[in-house]
């Protein structure tokens, strides 16, 4: 059996953790996080691809191209989350399981971002919890598709 393949998308301004709000976001580096979570899914023996933008279009082409290509999506879609429908129909459209992620907890933050338009078509949400919001998030999902397999 070939190991699960993910892909790990994460939003606009994720590529200055380390310096923005680090009373927020903290302070790991987007590449820290990248490599804590290639140790976990070295861990649970999964395939993880990482791509970060700043760009909404580049995310929907990576949602788009993850069919055939990944078994399920962990996205941290970052201010677009409360703003785009675009991603919403992008993973509604190819139907893989996807977890979204968030390092603050968005319901203790500005109104704004109480709104999610991506958690409608997710398998969950996991906020508030810093970078284990991403470690949780994989291994929820890795969790989630391996129940089928079992």
């Amino acid at each position: 059996m070939l190991p699960l393949s993910l892909l790990v998308l994460h939003g606009p301004n994720l590529n200055l953790l380390g310096q923005r709000e680090p009373g927020i976001y903290g302070s790991l580096t987007l590449e820290d996080i990248n490599r804590l979570l290639m140790a976990e899914a070295l861990r649970l023996e999964v395939k993880v691809a990482t791509l970060q933008s700043n760009h909404e279009g580049v995310l929907l082409d990576a949602i788009h191209g993850s069919l055939g290509q990944h078994q399920g999506i962990v996205i941290n879609a970052g201010a677009y989350t409360h703003t785009s429908v675009a991603l919403r129909d992008a993973i509604a459209a190819v139907n893989l399981p996807t977890v979204e992620v968030h390092l603050s907890n968005i319901y203790r933050r500005e109104d704004f971002r109480h709104h999610s338009y991506i958690a409608p078509a997710v398998v969950g949400q996991i906020s508030g919890f810093g970078v284990q919001s991403y470690l949780l998030g994989l291994q929820a999902l890795v969790h989630h598709l391996k129940k089928d397999q079992v």
